[in-house]
């Protein structure tokens, strides 16, 4: 339909005559609030202070204070899939992200983007009027179309953002990232050297985005989606906030844990009577360890308790600005975090946590030759198996899975137009998903989600709001059911119980075990009722194979790290000579998106022919933590690169390994150091 044709004032020969008409400009229902959505990134149910923690959070606890702890909700065990249900209110794989958006396997549910039959809230809001920001990790588009020649179709501005700063792959380094302004990459606006880091920044973003809307056009409310890169590694914080951790954690992951439980049993977020779960497999006791090995854990501890320390201080900063522009009271602010705390850092933690997904051991004698590393702009470290279960108290094992430790953390809502001064401070314990955020969103804002979208039927939103716990703390639950499966490893939620398998890659789906939970009694999974109620196992096994067929989720995959290479296959975008030429200037580009080297055996050979005491860099992959770079140094030599690989090792380390031998080597020629 032409601007002409949906005219609905009069023309006649001339204006005197004639009848001008104004479309109704768009916008939401009369006292619709700003809506801020705050996503943190492997951050475990028990990390926050109001939660139980030690480590200091007061502007997440005063958000808390001032509004609703949901102490029962639940997200997918990894990153993409969780923000791809966040932002559509559909299950994640309905709406194509079973797993990374690194991937696209050939099937619709892992398409490497959000399905475009299912809109975002960036979209949705936008159409009702409202101004849209979204500032943080992406991690939602293919990786492939990352650079600077796109497609930008999946980027933010394409999928419902007016404005956009953040990065777009699954991590960034915090004093060196990789980011991305609108649809175009940008360099830090500065170094770690002169006090740059990555939250502040994006905290200053969003409090810029908000300005400009709200001073000139206070009459269109906002939508901020702010991902935080924290506290997914690396864990990095300043000097200062790494300073004031020192000594924080030396009584050992045991300690913490035990007293962890006892605040969230006094505070009621757990229920009475919840036990702390046993330890997780490899997890060793805190006593039994070696020196070394809890020197190390006690550092890299310290650098996570500082990176969310940090973190919450720049939160504090966008509420107070908020608050002292008059903002905030008119603001829904959710804060949630995206799955449990991570199993990346392995049984030791690690100094740099490439080395983890490519096999590489790391023992802690090792990784303390550079201990004062940790946590600064050197280091890429995670922590070790048992402080991540320590974050995810009382629960059971962690990101990636399917039990407690993976799916169940924390949310934060506050909105004191709705909630009432009685109600602020107290907690909610109904059974919820990340899939109802964006119903919420639409039922508290006033805004119906469109059937069709640019043309495109709309997936149904199968999410449930939780509006109404808001008021009525002893509401039942809506959401009955909901299945989880991350990799294989699955579970199903129904009325009160739950049946979960931790699945090992190469089993047969069909030898999965089975575990039963009472958890409206057994919140922390400790009593397996397997054994003794077989037939409701079957009944929720039954159920989830349903429900996998409804929503998506066929044909179960549980391969992981073998899908970085599928890019190499006949569907890659890549030319099939694989050979590409680099004609500088360009705009950064991601490790994922140009010539990949890493998982597979590869040769570089390069001839440079340059003037008499001319040098450089001729060739430099990875980031100042891992990687290489080839050098000619000035004279008039040429060079020649060469990498060798061997097969890779499995999956999984054992426990206390040593470090293998390395798998990569660079062959040194003529002219390269």
């Amino acid at each position: 339909m032409s601007e002409r044709d949906s005219f609905q004032g009069r023309i006649e020969r001339y204006q005197r005559d004639s009848t001008p008409w104004w479309p109704e400009p768009k916008r939401p229902s009369t006292g619709a609030p700003n809506v801020i959505v705050v996503l943190l990134d492997d951050t475990g149910f028990a990390h926050f202070g109001c939660y139980g923690s030690a480590i200091p959070t007061p502007n997440i606890d005063r958000l808390a204070a001032e509004g609703l702890r949901f102490t029962n909700f639940h997200v997918t065990p990894l990153c993409s899939p969780t923000r791809a249900a966040l932002l559509t209110g559909r299950n994640h794989h309905t709406v194509g992200m079973r797993g990374l958006s690194n991937f696209d396997t050939g099937y619709p549910h892992q398409l490497g983007h959000v399905s475009d039959h299912a809109a975002t809230m960036g979209e949705v809001l936008r159409e009702a009027g409202y101004a849209t920001f979204a500032v943080g990790k992406w991690h939602l588009c293919p990786m492939e179309d990352a650079s600077a020649a796109g497609p930008f179709d999946q980027w933010p501005l394409q999928r419902g953002f007016d404005r956009y700063y953040g990065f777009l792959d699954g991590e960034t380094d915090q004093f060196h990232p990789a980011l991305v302004h609108d649809n175009h990459h940008v360099d830090p606006p500065a170094t770690a050297e002169e006090g740059y880091h990555l939250t502040e920044d994006l905290v200053d973003r969003s409090i810029g985005f908000i300005h400009d809307s709200v001073s000139v056009r206070p009459d269109r409310p906002f939508f901020l989606y702010l991902a935080l890169g924290a506290t997914h590694a690396p864990h990095q914080a300043p000097a200062e906030y790494l300073a004031r951790h020192r000594g924080r954690y030396d009584e050992g992951w045991d300690v913490a844990r035990e007293r962890i439980h006892a605040r969230q049993l006094a505070e009621g977020i757990i229920p009475e009577g919840t036990a702390l779960a046993p330890r997780n497999p490899g997890v060793e006791p805190w006593e039994g360890l070696s020196d070394a090995a809890r020197k190390l854990a006690i550092r890299l501890q310290e650098a996570y308790g500082a990176f969310l320390e940090h973190t919450d201080a720049q939160l504090g900063r966008l509420f107070d600005d908020l608050a002292a522009h008059d903002i905030l009271d008119d603001t829904l602010v959710i804060l949630m975090s995206d799955n449990g705390a991570s199993q990346e850092g392995g049984p030791f933690g690690v100094l740099h946590e490439m080395k983890y997904f490519n096999f590489l051991g790391e023992t802690p004698e090792e990784a303390l030759e550079r201990i004062d590393d940790i946590g600064g702009p050197h280091s890429h470290t995670n922590y070790p198996w048992g402080w991540a279960q320590a974050g995810n108290t009382p629960f059971k094992w962690y990101k990636q899975n399917t039990h407690e430790g993976g799916v169940h953390v924390p949310l934060i809502m506050r909105w004191p137009t709705r909630i009432p001064a009685a109600e602020q401070g107290t907690t909610r314990d109904q059974f919820h998903h990340v899939n109802d955020i964006a119903p919420t969103v639409y039922e508290l804002t006033g805004v119906t989600p469109p059937t069709t979208y640019r043309g495109r039927d709309q997936l149904p939103i199968t999410g449930t709001s939780l509006a109404y716990a808001i008021e009525d703390a002893s509401a039942p639950t809506t959401k009955a059911v909901q299945y989880f499966e991350m990799m294989g490893h699955r579970a199903i939620y129904a009325d009160g119980w739950k049946a979960v398998t931790r699945h090992q890659s190469g089993v047969s789906f069909d030898d999965d075990t089975w575990e039963l939970y009472h958890v409206a009694e057994d919140r922390s999974e400790c009593n397996d009722l397997a054994a003794e109620l077989p037939d409701k196992v079957a009944e929720l096994v039954a159920l989830w194979w349903e429900e996998a067929e409804a929503h998506g989720v066929f044909p179960l995959d549980d391969r992981t790290i073998e899908l970085f290479g599928i890019r190499f296959e006949d569907h890659s975008p890549h030319p099939p000579s694989r050979h590409y030429t680099y004609r500088p200037p360009m705009s950064a580009m991601p490790a994922q998106v140009g010539a990949a080297i890493g998982g597979r055996s590869w040769d570089l050979e390069a001839k440079v022919d340059r003037p008499e005491g001319t040098g450089g860099v001729i060739y430099a992959a990875g980031s100042q933590t891992s990687g290489l770079s080839a050098v000619r140094p000035g004279r008039p030599a040429g060079v020649r690169l060469q990498l060798l690989r061997r097969p890779p090792r499995g999956r999984e380390q054992p426990a206390g390994s040593r470090r293998p031998e390395p798998s990569r080597r660079v062959v040194p020629q003529a002219g390269v150091r």
